[in-house]
């Protein structure tokens, strides 16, 4: 068995008014007034009202530290400048992170058998693992896998892993840290895909506990099932450039995800001949609003069942990988011991176009 035992967060110290990082996205892309029109009511959309970065250009008008002053913006920072920031910053604000994880499990670092961290949004060797090990003291001894460049949906393959490791040992204890830094990746060019994605990414880390056995409350594993929906695998991409990561996040991803939701979540409840009426809550990624909305209709749901998702993209926006432990994290916290036994389903997507369900069961203890 696997049990979460312990979900945190951590964001940067820059938040931002949906609205200003709409300013900066006006000027620096050098939109006209159609464009600029079309930017608002993009951003009007999202569902945000505000999110985080590392940099702190995004919230003002001049005298930028991380992008040119210029008017054109050029030079534009390039891909390793851009990585050099992730080294800087990704390790911080994992540690963060992953010290609430330990303190809320009563997990002591030394105990840590496992440690997983996953990112697409940088990389470097020695990298943001060992940085953990170093910084929260952790066991030389400890096993350390990386999981990068999967998107959204990666933290359940972490899950998995972890799972897995748990099955082996009665004594392991594993440690999960997320951390993306988005926005690191602004891109300028006035396109379909950057408009979309300047409107939606943020930078978080989340960090989980899974334990092999414990009488802690906790989340029990239950059951797992993904399916590629190769439809959708020039909707959504991630590819390394010049000047950074640059994603492709189509408008056509909902109807993809609309397609393939509802037999993902009759096979995932099949395993364990489960039907809707078993399941108490939902954890869904919220990549955008009308992802949201899509999976609400297909299987559904009212708006109450799903306001941790609009919760998490209204205050956080998307953070790729980390934001469904956010969702999951509101969820968890309010847990209690009349929740005792109850059934929670959570979804994410990414590149592929990839769907991932997981099943779990909460214990109060």
């Amino acid at each position: 068995m696997s049990f979460i035992t312990a979900i945190a967060t951590a964001n940067p110290a820059h938040l931002f008014k949906q609205q200003d990082i709409a300013v900066f996205m006006q000027r620096s892309m050098q939109l006209n007034e159609q464009d600029t029109r079309k930017l608002n009511v993009l951003f009007k959309a999202s569902g945000i009202d505000t999110r985080y970065s590392m940099l702190e250009d995004y919230g003002k008008a001049g005298d930028f530290t991380f992008f040119s002053n210029l008017d054109s913006f050029e030079p534009f920072p390039s891909t390793k400048k851009r990585n050099e920031a992730y080294q800087q910053y990704a390790p911080l604000l994992s540690t963060a992170a992953a010290r609430k994880a330990l303190q809320q499990s009563s997990v002591e670092a030394k105990q840590i058998t496992h440690l997983i961290t996953v990112s697409c949004t940088g990389s470097y060797a020695p990298g943001l693992d060992i940085d953990l090990v170093e910084a929260l003291q952790l066991p030389l001894s400890v096993q350390r896998t990386n999981i990068h460049f999967m998107g959204c949906y990666a933290a359940f393959n972490a899950v998995k892993v972890a799972d897995a490791f748990c099955k082996v040992h009665a004594g392991v204890k594993v440690l999960i840290v997320c951390t993306e830094l988005c926005t690191l990746h602004f891109q300028k060019q006035n396109t379909e895909d950057n408009l979309l994605a300047n409107a939606l990414f943020a930078d978080g880390s989340a960090a989980i506990v899974m334990e092999a056995e414990t009488t802690k409350k906790s989340l029990t594993l239950k059951a797992m099932h993904s399916e590629l929906a190769p439809q959708g695998s020039k909707e959504m991409a991630w590819a390394i450039g010049d000047y950074g990561f640059e994603m492709k996040l189509s408008s056509y991803v909902p109807d993809v995800i609309r397609s393939g939701i509802k037999s993902l979540t009759e096979k995932l409840m099949g395993a364990l001949n489960y039907s809707q009426e078993n399941i108490s809550h939902y954890a869904i990624h919220p990549g955008g609003k009308k992802i949201v909305e899509t999976i609400e209709q297909e299987l559904g749901l009212s708006k109450e069942q799903n306001k941790w998702a609009y919760h998490v993209l209204k205050n956080y926006g998307n953070m790729s990988s980390a934001t469904v432990l956010f969702v999951l994290k509101e969820i968890f916290d309010r847990l209690g011991q009349e929740n005792d036994k109850e059934n929670l389903i959570s979804f994410a997507f990414g590149p592929g176009l990839t769907l991932e369900s997981m099943l779990f069961q909460y214990k109060h203890g």
